[in-house]
């Protein structure tokens, strides 16, 4: 994890020092002599490569802070560990089930019925109430229920 941190603290200051480059750039790039330095500051993409530095500072504070509470290392930060020593358990999915793809064409008609008709909107809709509740009781019903 420490290395985890380090690189977004790296990213951080990447993102800063392109933010300054960025501003300078843009600056030297349209100086008139008539017009104030500020007016050659192209907003949008300082701004927005601030804030993508900034973002990564935070991602970057919140996982060093992590790393201090756990009070040790990650399998993956130590080399002599094996790839089993760092396998959670991820939960309990259902390799059999057929809801997500009904989920996903639920989702998919009612994009098309954004795009097309709105009279299609409804419809998937619909099925996508029906693929959520299918999904959540599958367990409930049938040959797999408990």
């Amino acid at each position: 994890m420490r290395t985890n941190f380090s690189l977004w603290w790296l990213l951080a200051i990447f993102f800063l020092f392109v933010a300054g480059t960025y501003t300078v750039w843009n600056i030297i790039a349209h100086a008139q002599p008539d017009v104030a330095w500020y007016h050659g500051i192209e907003w949008v993409g300082t701004i927005a490569l601030l804030f993508s530095a900034f973002m990564a500072g935070l991602i970057a504070f919140f996982v060093q802070r992590v790393h201090a509470a756990q009070g040790g290392e990650l399998p993956s930060d130590i080399l002599t560990a094996d790839i089993d020593d760092g396998d959670p358990e991820l939960g309990e999915f259902s390799p059999w089930s057929w809801w997500p793809i009904v989920l996903a064409f639920s989702a998919a008609l009612g994009m098309i019925g954004l795009a097309v008709g709105a009279w299609m909107f409804p419809i998937g809709l619909a099925v996508f109430v029906i693929a959520i509740v299918g999904w959540v009781y599958e367990y409930y019903r049938g040959y797999f229920a408990r």
